[in-house]
């Protein structure tokens, strides 16, 4: 994906290696086997996830962004929410997140993050509550958690909901507990380049509400809740069988995925102390699907020097979502530090599978010398 860089930034070829024949088999049964829509092997991955993540009800969809939209339009099918209602997200998330309010009708309230974490300031959340505020979506950005007292407080106050979009952070934890497991539901993303990747898309909505779960799991089959009756105006959202089978086979080694991307970010944290890197981040159960720097000046430069020197980077996200064209005039907001981090964050390679120990030490060593 580099141009043949020395350390890439991401070969997802060399990420699904190591699970090569596992996942030929699991193709092959599901292929032997006949059910190419739902079927056992979506039932077994969804009982996986729901025991890792410590939750009653998982919902296998299509990809991260519909498990998001389905959550939203469950509510708004049992009367919580409405179209025109509030909904407060981080300013500088990914666009899905904000896709998936505006989808439903809802208004989308940008509240600024935290320019250390880079996650949502739950310190802020209050003073953009309002009579039309229904929930919170809380971004466990970059695979750090993003919930707390404050914000559980807040959301108990005002009866809001709290919606995780866990898009990057499975596996992540706060006092133990599992992001999946710490809202009122939550929504997965399996796109593959997430720490627990498909060889496609996929999701998965996951919730202890059990009115919620049944909805959403009617939404995702065309608003069907028994054979050739549709309850509900819904969609075509279904995790494919095949995903499924694969995912499985992916989650029962995402514990050591997780402990080598913690192994790596420990060596970066090792470089120059005028890079600001993730702060305090052991102490958050953080699983580094990205680990992002904040480079305080001419980042290009930075980017540029560290490509001459074999070291692919990304940058995530260059462009908030309240300056994207599809929402101008809809999103009026001044967000400053979201719009600051937007134009000084680099994310360097912490692939476990593409970069090795040496490989990260090697790249403090080219950071270091960076001038």
């Amino acid at each position: 994906m580099d141009g043949g860089l020395r350390y890439p930034f991401l070969d997802l070829g060399r990420v699904n290696e190591r699970y090569a024949a596992q996942l030929k088999e699991a193709c092959a049964r599901v292929i032997d086997g006949g059910r190419y829509i739902g079927g056992d092997e979506v039932e077994r991955f969804e009982s996986e996830l729901a025991a890792y993540c410590g939750v009653r009800h998982p919902v296998g969809v299509s990809n991260g962004l519909d498990a998001l939209r389905l959550i939203l339009r469950g509510y708004i099918e049992m009367g919580v929410m409405s179209p025109g209602d509030e909904v407060i997200y981080p300013a500088n998330t990914y666009i899905a997140t904000v896709l998936a309010i505006t989808h439903n009708g809802l208004v989308p309230v940008p509240v600024e993050p935290d320019r250390v974490t880079m996650n949502l300031d739950s310190r802020l959340i209050e003073r953009s509550v309002t009579s039309r505020t229904k929930a919170v979506v809380t971004v466990h950005l970059y695979g750090r958690p993003c919930y707390d007292a404050a914000m559980r407080d807040i959301a108990a106050r005002h009866g809001l909901k709290i919606i995780e979009d866990n898009a990057q952070a499975i596996g992540a934890s706060v006092d133990g507990r599992v992001t999946g497991s710490l809202g009122d539901a939550a929504a997965f993303s399996f796109y593959p380049t997430k720490n627990l990747g498909a060889l496609g898309d996929g999701g998965v909505v996951t919730t202890d509400d059990d009115e919620l779960a049944s909805v959403v799991a009617a939404l995702r089959n065309y608003g069907m809740t028994a054979r050739d009756m549709n309850r509900y105006a819904g969609f075509n959202c279904r995790l494919d069988t095949i995903q499924a089978a694969m995912l499985s086979v992916k989650l029962s080694r995402l514990g050591e995925e997780i402990d080598r991307r913690r192994e790596l970010a420990a060596i970066y944290d090792t470089m120059r102390n005028d890079m600001v890197t993730p702060a305090d981040a052991s102490c958050h159960g953080h699983v580094y699907h990205q680990y992002v720097v904040t480079v305080e000046d001419r980042r290009q430069r930075f980017i540029d020097y560290m490509a001459a020197h074999g070291v692919g980077t990304m940058v995530h996200y260059p462009v908030p979502p309240h300056r994207q064209p599809c929402y101008r005039g809809v999103i009026d907001a001044e967000c400053p530090v979201a719009e600051y981090l937007a134009d000084h964050v680099v994310s360097l390679p912490i692939s476990p599978w593409c970069t090795s120990t040496d490989d990260a030490r090697d790249i403090v060593d080219i950071i270091n010398r960076y001038k």
